[in-house]
């Protein structure tokens, strides 16, 4: 009974901190827990919840470690427009910025080099969103 306990106790810091690590003391609680319940001594009861609560920290934390490390997967936002067709409405010359229709909307657009035009009905990239506006290529 006391390793459940203890169980419920890992795991409330788990929830409140997110730090994984509590779970997988948690865990070895349970089995702590079972090894109790199967006959086992105080001795292999703690030798139990120190093994797969080791264990568990050996392997998952490096896993979680370099999930939590990498990009997302899913774009959004203007993230998702940067690298996207669209079709210039308005001149976009050196000196001024035009409209681009990107991803069916109407957008401010300046063009990246300065020196460049971009006609009306021609295919831009665009590169970056500045406030309400394209930089596009």
């Amino acid at each position: 009974m006391w390793w459940l306990i203890a169980a419920v106790g890992l795991a409330i810091p788990l929830v409140v901190t997110a730090m994984p690590e509590f779970g997988m003391l948690a865990v070895g609680a349970v089995a702590g827990a079972a090894t109790a319940a199967l006959g086992g001594g105080t001795v292999p009861q703690f030798l139990v919840f120190a093994a797969v609560s080791v264990a568990l920290i050996a392997v998952v934390r490096p896993i979680a470690r370099r999930q939590r490390g990498q990009a997302p997967q899913l774009a959004s936002g203007i993230e998702a427009l940067k690298g996207k067709s669209a079709t210039v409405l308005e001149r976009i010359d050196g000196t001024e910025g035009g409209r681009i229709k990107l991803a069916g909307e109407v957008w401010s657009a300046r063009a990246l080099d300065g020196d460049q035009v971009y006609e009306v009905g021609q295919k831009v990239d665009v590169v970056e969103i500045e406030g309400a506006t394209a930089v596009v290529i």
